[in-house]
């Protein structure tokens, strides 16, 4: 098991004790969670500005929701990114030119291995560990106690100088509590345990849940079930893979970069959608009940084939369960023998109390970017933000951020001041064009370029505090 600490502290690692629990002083070090996307970029933007780091991964190989070979992982047989090449690499590394638009989930991870190995980021990895408790100490630093994945093994707590959480929110499964569910004869699973289109081989299938997952699963439902219904409570904007023979997202990006109006930008896109996808009302699909914008789109080019084609059959919300069926919002009843709950995820920090980082009584965090948290400057979050586009980008530019801002906290405290102020006025704030969907679903919603230009901004305010 790698050792980052053997490697890069220059604190002797002298024993001392926190309520009775030895704890082992690391506090020139900084400890990050995850070591999917999130927590590799951050560890190299980390030793970039010269940290000491301590990476923990509770899974034994890096690469976080995008390897299959976890149990936490989300992505499925035939999962592809749904944001194109320039939008789905770090700028610093990008994905091979002869890769297609839109990789496949194993060319993604695949990428992410050729990343760590290339900025030799392993060293720093603690695999097969996981965090189950981080408080915060004096002097604004932070005791992390850790233990083997495996639940075996005595906890160790060390000090860090710095904590930055990058575990992921796509592992967690937001399960919805519906009456009746309990005594439904059919089998219920959440799109977690969805692996490929063998589970759904034959079977009378109900997917409920509008989001990419949602319509991906229904796609192969209506390519291999007996019979397939799609639930969703609300109607969506559904945006083709490719607009006027470019990604979807590469189109949007024209638009963004000429800083056209957000009125001008709706219409010039929802022109484009009204003649590539034209009115789904009249397949029986919803009407969107919010702007383009004000939430991602849904990517697929395959739903509403599927659902012309008669293999896939659009219905309302799921009003209750019942033994052998389902009852709908209209009063209609349908009788599936599989339902698959693409319901989404929870951001879920277990070894955390949520107050630090400002969430109140809903749960949600309030923090600066995304990831700054108010009243601990040396506690950030890397990976929150859902972008209408690729998030690899963000994290990366995230990740310097955050590195930037503990290398002049530690330099010269003055020099934050600046960004300081706006942490704290600022934290909370949606980084979106516009109105946005008030949803869970859509807490960390931002729009890609506004977001960018805000990292940007916070960087130059601590680039010319240090002049």
């Amino acid at each position: 098991m790698p050792r980052s600490a053997d490697h890069d502290s220059s604190v002797t690692g002298a024993a001392q004790w926190r309520d009775e629990r030895s704890m082992t002083e690391q506090s020139e070090n900084v400890c990050v969670i995850g070591a999917g996307a999130s927590g590799l970029c951050t560890v190299k933007n980390l030793r970039e500005q010269g940290f000491g780091v301590d990476c923990y991964e509770r899974e034994t190989g890096v690469g976080g929701a995008w390897n299959w070979r976890h149990d936490r992982s989300p992505v499925y047989a035939s999962t592809h990114l749904i944001s194109s090449k320039p939008f789905s690499q770090y700028p610093d590394f990008p994905l091979p030119d002869d890769w297609p638009d839109y990789p496949h989930h194993s060319q993604l991870l695949r990428y992410l291995e050729r990343y760590a190995d290339h900025f030799d980021l392993r060293r720093h990895i603690w695999f097969g560990t996981e965090v189950v408790r981080v408080v915060p100490a004096e002097g604004d630093r932070w005791d992390v106690t850790t233990r083997s994945s495996g639940g075996n093994g005595a906890e160790r707590t060390q000090r860090y100088s710095a904590v930055i959480i990058a575990n992921g929110h796509n592992w967690a499964p937001n399960q919805p509590d519906y009456e009746g569910l309990s005594d439904f004869t059919g089998q219920v699973v959440h799109a977690s345990a969805y692996h490929d289109a063998t589970q759904l081989r034959g079977r009378r299938v109900l997917v409920i849940g509008g989001g990419n997952t949602g319509c991906d699963i229904a796609v192969e439902a209506g390519q291999q079930a007996s019979h397939c219904w799609h639930s969703t409570r609300r109607g969506y904007w559904y945006t083709p893979k490719y607009v006027l023979g470019r990604p979807s997202d590469q189109v949007n990006a024209r638009l963004l970069a000429m800083r056209l109006p957000l009125v001008l930008r709706r219409w010039i896109y929802q022109r484009m959608l009204r003649l590539t996808v034209g009115d789904l009302t009249r397949f029986g699909m919803r009407a969107p009940d919010h702007q383009v914008f004000e939430s991602h789109p849904i990517v697929n080019s395959q739903l509403v084939y599927h659902v012309g084609h008669g293999t896939v059959r659009p219905v309302p919300d799921v009003a209750r369960f019942r033994r052998h069926a389902v009852e709908l919002a209209d009063g209609s009843e349908i009788d599936p023998d599989l339902v698959v709950l693409a319901t989404g995820y929870q951001p879920r920090f277990d070894f955390l109390d949520p107050r630090l980082l400002g969430a109140g009584p809903d749960g949600r965090p309030q923090l600066y970017l995304h990831a700054f948290a108010r009243e601990h400057p040396t506690l950030s979050v890397v990976g929150l933000p859902q972008p209408d586009s690729g998030i690899f980008p963000l994290i990366h530019w995230q990740s310097v951020i955050v590195a930037r801002w503990l290398r002049t906290r530690m330099a010269d405290p003055g020099a934050t001041a600046t960004l300081a102020a706006r942490i704290q006025a600022e934290a909370g704030r949606h980084w979106h064009d516009g109105k946005v969907s008030d949803s869970p679903r859509h807490q960390f919603e931002v729009s890609q370029l506004t977001y960018l230009r805000a990292l940007q901004s916070a960087m130059d305010s601590l680039e010319v505090a240090t002049r």
